[in-house]
């Protein structure tokens, strides 16, 4: 057992080291595209692979902020009047998800259509590229019109555009050219070159970087400067706000629904086929969001590219993703100088890229394909994202696919074959007050001195609103000299009174 942890452990400290480098220029660039402290997006890495992956039973999973939480962060610290108020909502969050897991509500994810789940991934993806094009080109305030080129800072714009570069050069090409270029990930060196370019040039006023377009973290010189510095408290004060209470709802109900498809991509590409205990993974997640919360970070979930990268480079258990949690607090106490030589456009570049890739133009082309009634619940998920926001625009496109299901339930209750004068009306396995309409329309067009035959024998559920039109029916039957036979799995009746005699 002592080998085989070992053994273990061969593979998963370089995965680990791996994981950690693409793990810092996420961390601090989702904080970037979330409008929170840029430390906010480390502390939520170090507790996603400390905490979370302490407690998580999933063995190539990795944990951390989530870009696809990003939109709805940008929107709760401006909504909620403060980053101390939205703290306050992570902490709530995670406690709603630590109470998913406890009932037992891992299967939560199973009961969203893929429509709707792929148009929320995808107008996340939309909000964050739009929201990086001021980063990318060095002014946060930046506005689209005739004088752009004047407002924008040259350097940050060469250094974004060189990161761009390489990342799309790194993934496209390099990447399938050798290991090497597999083990070390295209953002890891994207960020040393922005830091060379930062160094390099600085000084130079027209080449140069000026600090508020760099990475700011708190750079400490004693114990309790750290402490002061590097973590903010939520305002426990403010539970009673009920625009807190929506958001945290919100934060739980994607972070959970995220984690939940992570789980199963990443389970698909374990070679061992280890299978993830959910129920377990939304009360460690939840765990997670708690302290998270607590000392001032962004909300966790376990993410595809980190887990991705994890299993591409060799992690076997999940002490790759703990070690990578430690190494994360490491940098921050040793080299957060380091970090603040890093651009912000060259974040806004990784982030380009999260962006595309969840929003790919294929992806529209897919669900066109697929048919309208996957397509328009899609692009209204979509629509609704980006100018409503992100609970109202899943909520839009979850009603949608549930009126198209209704609809399509309504269509199928029933099958009918006529001729001159018998009607053989078979009903479907599941036939509910929706059908009530369609039942009853068929029933009222039959001719007097017909022949009725209804099938029921491969009826599983037969609502009351239907037993009832089908006993109005047979009280007509006299009146109208039909023929009324009624199978079933109990036999044939002939004429029966009423549908109770059946026995169904």
């Amino acid at each position: 057992m002592t080998n085989n942890f070992l053994n273990n452990l061969k593979s998963d400290i370089p995965a680990s080291i791996v994981v950690f480098f693409v793990a810092i220029p996420l961390c601090l660039g989702i904080a970037l595209a979330s409008g929170a402290p840029l430390f906010s997006g480390i502390i939520a890495g170090i507790i996603g692979g400390i905490v979370v992956g302490l407690l998580s039973g999933s063995q190539i999973g990795v944990s951390g902020p989530a870009a696809g939480l990003a939109a709805i962060v940008l929107t709760a610290i401006s909504t909620l009047n403060g980053f101390e108020n939205f703290l306050l909502a992570v902490v709530i969050g995670g406690v709603i998800q630590l109470t998913f897991g406890i009932l037992k509500a891992g299967v939560i994810g199973q009961y969203f259509p893929s429509s709707v789940i792929k148009g929320m991934l995808t107008g996340i993806g939309l909000i964050i590229f739009i929201k990086q094009i001021p980063y990318f080109f060095g002014n946060k305030n930046l506005e689209l019109g005739s004088n752009m080129l004047s407002e924008i800072s040259l350097g940050s714009t060469l250094v974004g555009i060189i990161g761009l570069f390489i990342l799309i050069l790194w993934e496209s090409v390099l990447s399938k050219k050798a290991k090497i270029f597999q083990l070390v990930q295209g953002p890891l060196v994207a960020v040393i070159v922005g830091i060379i370019y930062t160094v390099t040039m600085s000084g130079n006023e027209k080449w140069g970087i000026v600090k508020s377009n760099l990475v700011d973290v708190p750079v400490p010189s004693n114990s309790s400067e750290l402490i002061s510095k590097f973590f903010t408290l939520p305002n426990f004060s403010a539970i009673s706000n009920v625009d807190i209470w929506v958001v945290a709802f919100t934060i739980a109900l994607v972070a959970s629904l995220e984690t939940l498809l992570c789980v199963e991509a990443t389970d698909k590409l374990d070679p061992q086929k280890r299978v993830t205990p959910k129920n377990r993974e939304l009360i460690a997640q939840g765990i997670g969001n708690m302290l998270s919360g607590i000392i001032g970070g962004l909300p966790v979930t376990q993410v595809i590219v980190r887990s991705s990268a994890n299993l591409q480079s060799g992690g076997k258990t999940k002490s790759s993703a703990i070690i990578h949690g430690f190494l994360l607090l490491i940098s921050v106490l040793t080299i957060p100088a380091l970090l603040n030589k890093i651009p912000l456009s060259v974040l806004a570049s990784i982030l380009f890229l999260v962006g595309y890739k969840l929003a790919k133009p294929a992806l529209f082309k897919s669900m066109y394909h697929l048919g309208w009634k996957q397509f328009v619940p899609f692009m209204i998920t979509i629509i609704g994202i980006i100018f409503t926001d992100l609970l109202m625009g899943i909520s839009m496109g979850l009603v949608l696919a549930i009126v198209i299901i209704l609809l399509e339930s309504y269509k199928n209750s029933h099958s009918t074959e006529l001729d001159e004068k018998s009607v053989n009306i078979t009903l479907a396995e599941e036939v509910t007050f929706i059908n009530k309409d369609s039942i009853f329309s068929e029933l009222d067009k039959v001719k007097p001195e017909s022949s009725v035959n209804i099938n029921i024998k491969n009826n599983k559920y037969l609502d009351n609103d239907i037993i009832e039109i089908l006993n109005d029916f047979l009280e007509t039957k006299s009146e109208r000299k039909l023929k009324v036979t009624i199978q079933s799995d109990k036999g044939t009746f002939e004429n029966p009174v009423n549908i109770s005699e059946i026995n169904i």
